[in-house]
């Protein structure tokens, strides 16, 4: 529901209004055709307003609630189908190491098997994230993903040590490798097999805006890497070169230092509330162009989960109505849910021109209590 509130200073008509939006709950008329009543009034040319009612849009909560499902939905398939997908691969790499019996290829199946089940906790956190908004978790539990975005990092780091403390192990105690096109074979399953589930998290991550499902993906992608470090030291074995296997196993190592530096930056991104700054200027470029709005104090955005929240600051007409200058506040809102993507909800705040900016609300606050005692 949407608060307002108009504080009158020293008998003048200044009024400060704050307009609270659980995304979408106005009346959509107020946009296009109500009377406002003030000197600037809302004017939409009239193919704006045809293409406007034209185009297909939602205006209630309940239908961007539906959104967010839906995308919690796209990322529990892709979960699911990526996991059904490296099982497969294990499976046909198990079959192989009981043919070649070959240690490495078994630490690697080991491996790409431990990898699969990151799903798990990804999975629980979607789950987690479609619960409702509580009164101790106010903004609902969309971070459940961050966390299960920590838990992937740390999974990366330790395939990433576990890689280099083997390769090192090998280079100090040389073992020869047989069934060396069987292991080379293996190797192509698991590069491709990780490969496929890492492009498909990365797509559909990046779609619904899940830094975990992204940095998921990128975590089969260092599986292949260390699949694909297995069909080397194969080719190396087969010419004799047994110090190959621990040489690409120490350069697979620091490939997945690289991703797992990606895969911790874009966690701790979001972790900071960082956003793309792409999005704050489409942001203050849409409230800039709303009608009514004389300037933009500020704009900031988050993401809970994937889903994005915004709160923005702006200046109105000071001699506004407090229904005009809701009306430009409802307009700023639904303008907003249009341009940035992903964006479910937003708080806009007005401030009468003359009073723009927080340090004027404690002046305001002590006048009006002293009026009241008056």
């Amino acid at each position: 529901m949407s608060t307002y509130s108009a504080i009158a200073m020293d008998h003048d008509h200044h009024r400060h209004d704050h307009h609270r939006h659980d995304h979408h709950r106005h009346d959509h008329h107020r946009h296009d055709h109500h009377p406002h009543g003030h000197r600037h009034p809302v004017r939409r040319a009239w193919w704006r307003r045809a293409l406007h009612r034209l185009t297909p849009h939602t205006h209630d909560t309940a239908a961007k609630v539906d959104d967010s499902l839906e995308a919690s939905r796209d990322g529990l398939r892709a979960l699911w189908i990526s996991l059904a997908v490296l099982a497969a691969t294990a499976a046909a790499q198990a079959v192989i190491v009981a043919a070649s019996g070959s240690v490495a290829l078994l630490g690697d199946t080991l491996h790409n098997v431990t990898d699969a089940l990151t799903a798990v906790p990804l999975a629980i956190a979607f789950l987690i994230g479609r619960r409702a908004a509580t009164r101790a978790y106010t903004y609902g539990f969309g971070r459940a993903e961050d966390l299960a975005g920590i838990v992937i990092v740390v999974v990366i780091a330790g395939s990433a040590i576990a890689a280099g403390a083997t390769a090192v192990d090998r280079l100090i105690h040389p073992a020869p490798m047989s069934h060396v096109p069987w292991v080379a074979a293996a190797g192509v399953v698991g590069f491709a097999g990780n490969e496929i589930v890492a492009r498909y998290r990365i797509r559909v991550g990046r779609r619904i805006g899940s830094a975990a499902l992204v940095a998921d993906g990128l975590h089969a992608r260092t599986d292949g890497f260390t699949s694909l470090a297995v069909v080397a030291a194969a080719g190396g074995a087969a010419v004799g070169w047994q110090w190959a296997d621990p040489l690409v196993g120490l350069a697979i190592t620091v490939a997945i230092g690289y991703v797992l530096r990606d895969a911790a930056r874009e966690v701790y991104r979001r972790l900071m509330d960082a956003v793309d700054p792409a999005l704050v200027d489409t942001a203050e470029t849409t409230l800039r162009a709303v009608p009514g709005v004389r300037d933009v104090t500020a704009v900031r955005l988050r993401w809970i989960g994937h889903r994005l929240h915004a709160e923005a600051d702006l200046v109105v007409d000071a001699d506004l109505s407090l229904l005009a200058a809701h009306e430009v506040a409802a307009d700023a809102e639904h303008q907003l849910t249009h341009a940035v993507p992903r964006l479910v909800s937003a708080t806009v705040h007005t401030d009468p021109a003359g009073h723009a900016g927080a340090h004027h609300h404690v002046t305001l606050s002590h006048r009006r209590r002293a009026a009241m005692l008056r």
